[in-house]
């Protein structure tokens, strides 16, 4: 019997693969298509426009595209401004901090025009006085911090507000009966009335003025 020899040739281990993993194939179309829309999605990003059509031109001046504004009110170093749609806005002169909408302002701002609907009062609140309610807002972050609706059949009237010690005089005339009026005070911690019980009004985590009442405080003798 002849035997033939025959050449065995072993695998090279160290040759690398030429189409590489099933994993790594699957991954690169996706990557590359990251890659290619990136660039498309910044550009998009930066031309929308803003939600509110807010823009600053020259010397700070903000605006809002296709609003005017009704009333404008400088507060703690921002700019409070009251909007022909129904939209507060507070701005410190390089962006915008916060935006709340009023309900149903189409139905009393065409005639009100926004005379007296934003009042400061202290320890950095807002008033916004509307017929339907008086709403009290924080100017460091625009939170709703207390609501006073006004009576039924009874509307509030900005335009008559004023100030007296400290606090807000406003005048809730009911049309059902011309004569009949009511007159209630808020301060910056809502409606003032005997033994009320109110939330307090600082942004959270900012630090007490005075954290040791100790240092203040004089011990009793």
């Amino acid at each position: 019997m002849v035997v033939q020899p025959v050449e065995v040739t072993e695998p090279n281990p160290a040759a690398p693969s030429r189409t590489g993993p099933p994993a790594l194939r699957r991954l690169l179309p996706t990557a590359l298509t990251l890659l290619v829309a990136a660039p498309v999605l910044a550009a998009l990003h930066a031309v929308r426009p803003a939600p509110y059509g807010d823009h600053f031109a020259a010397h700070a001046h903000y605006a809002r595209e296709g609003h005017r504004p009704l009333a404008v009110l400088p507060a703690r170093g921002d700019t409070v401004t009251l909007w022909d749609d129904g939209v507060v806005t507070a701005n410190d002169g390089a962006s915008v901090r916060w935006h709340r909408a009023l309900p149903a302002a189409d139905d009393w701002l065409p005639t009100h025009r926004g005379t007296g609907v934003l009042r400061p009062l202290g320890r950095g609140i807002l008033a916004v006085v509307t017929p339907p309610r008086i709403a009290g807002y924080r100017l460091a972050d625009g939170d709703l911090r207390w609501v006073v609706p006004a009576r039924e059949r009874c509307v509030f009237t900005p335009e008559r507000a004023v100030r007296h010690a400290g606090a807000l005089i406003v005048a809730q005339p009911c049309p059902a009966a011309a004569w009949t009026s009511q007159l209630i005070a808020v301060d910056a911690l809502g409606r003032i009335t005997p033994h009320r019980t109110s939330l307090g009004n600082d942004v959270p985590g900012r630090r007490p003025e005075h954290p040791n009442t100790e240092k203040v405080l004089a011990r009793p003798r």
